[in-house]
């Protein structure tokens, strides 16, 4: 998406638009919370996690 159209400037003038527009904000700020991240890349921190993961590298060797 094009950052100009984040910035883009609209009048909103009957109040049913406005009411649709305020539910598209409430869905999608639902969908962004709903959504978690379960990455393959994320930081180990435990150190009994770095340990399996080291031994399953080394077994792949």
């Amino acid at each position: 998406m094009a950052t100009s159209s984040i910035f883009a400037n609209f009048n909103i003038t009957d109040s049913k638009k406005a009411e649709d527009f305020v539910k598209a904000l409430d869905i999608s700020a639902k969908e962004s919370s709903q959504k978690v991240s379960m990455d393959k890349n994320a930081f180990v921190v435990l150190q009994s996690d770095i340990r399996n993961l080291w031994d399953k590298r080394k077994a792949k060797k």
